[in-house]
């Protein structure tokens, strides 16, 4: 077979082999100008001419524009990084990690950015931080410490948003207002009558070190969430004990509802600091033969749903996730806009609590 003569109508017109802008705009008949504004949609282009120009791309296989070369005339990369300090398989079991991912991606997808995952965990290098493109950074999930990776954003002059951390100078922030939530839980279930409760809390290192709670852990702590959870819940029960877990798991959460267990076995009921690790809690009762909430009340953090773990209406505090998410997206999307000072406010969300049916008053003794 022939190839035509021209060979600005083919794919194989430059020395790539890959169709370019201009061979998209000759067979469309406009100019690359018009040709680039048609792809953007960002400029005054009638439909009809813009129905031209992707028709002549997908005659010639064009894909679209050289997003490298989109980078190099406009200095950025298009790219808004997420950065987890949790695994990302560990993330993704996770269904609040998941409605944030989602809520970000929403925003940000929409501004025509792409999301770029990263993780920062104790154990690896911060190369990812140190090179990866981006142009602005969102950091969740890292609330045992985030000073590593604010220290690596922080000279690249990356605009950064926080999700669930303290204020710290040129980050932006959008927090909920978990201590008065969990305070709220707390007070639930001591109008109930529960005197004795145990808590379960998410890390609060970056080891994330299993076990009891000691004064010591607690002082050497900067973990926003967990604290400011904890807070909550002892401001009614000062003296609860706590087991540390390494995760929002189910399993993390059996394994500290059980080591509770063993070492106050007087306790009737559990707060904990998710959903996940309030699920584990429930089947480390279960598996002993206590009811819940006849035996143990239970009382999660997230308001999570997770389909097929349990058929239970768990009596907790529901965040609103996915709009938090959506929220630190616009706050890294006004950076990038240079909105003022005065665009671009912290953000703090409400939370609600709702009563399930894993709480109930104590069993008599």
């Amino acid at each position: 077979m022939t190839r035509p003569a021209n060979d600005d109508a083919t794919p194989s017109g430059t020395a790539t082999g890959r169709t370019t802008l201009a061979q998209v705009a000759k067979r469309a008949g406009v100019s690359a100008s018009t040709a680039s504004l048609a792809f953007s949609g960002s400029g005054p282009v009638s439909d009809e001419t813009r129905e031209r120009v992707l028709a002549a791309a997908r005659e010639l296989d064009y894909g679209g524009p050289d997003p490298r070369a989109r980078s190099l005339r406009t200095g950025r990369s298009g790219i808004i990084a997420v950065v987890m300090e949790e695994r990302i398989r560990d993330g993704f079991t996770d269904p609040m990690a998941i409605a944030m991912l989602d809520g970000i991606a929403d925003e940000i997808g929409a501004a025509g950015y792409s999301m770029l995952l990263l993780t920062d965990s104790p154990d690896r290098e911060a190369g990812g931080l140190r090179d990866a493109p981006m142009d602005a950074a969102i950091l969740f999930g890292c609330s045992t410490d985030l000073d590593p990776a604010v220290a690596v954003l922080g000279q690249r002059h990356v605009p950064l948003v926080g999700v669930e951390t303290t204020p710290r100078d040129g980050m932006r922030l959008v927090n909920s207002d978990d201590r008065d939530t969990v305070a709220e839980s707390a007070r639930l279930l001591s109008e109930l009558g529960h005197t004795r409760v145990g808590i379960i809390t998410l890390p609060l290192d970056r080891a994330r070190t299993r076990g009891p709670l000691t004064a010591d852990r607690l002082t050497a702590s900067d973990a926003y969430t967990g604290l400011e959870r904890l807070a909550g819940a002892r401001a009614v029960f000062p003296d609860a004990p706590a087991m540390v877990a390494s995760g929002s798991l189910i399993d993390e959460g059996m394994l500290a509802a059980r080591r509770l267990l063993d070492q106050h076995p007087d306790i009737t009921a559990i707060m904990a600091q998710s959903d996940l690790l309030a699920i584990g809690a429930i089947q480390a009762a279960e598996e002993r033969g206590l009811s819940v909430p006849g035996d143990l009340s239970v009382v999660g953090f997230d308001g999570a749903r997770v389909d097929g773990l349990t058929t239970r209406t768990l009596t907790t505090v529901v965040q609103p996730i996915a709009e938090k998410g959506r929220a630190a997206a616009r706050l890294a999307l006004g950076a990038l806009a240079d909105a003022s000072d005065g665009e671009l406010r912290d953000e703090l969300f409400t939370s609600i609590l709702r009563v399930g049916d894993t709480t109930a008053p104590p069993r008599a003794s």
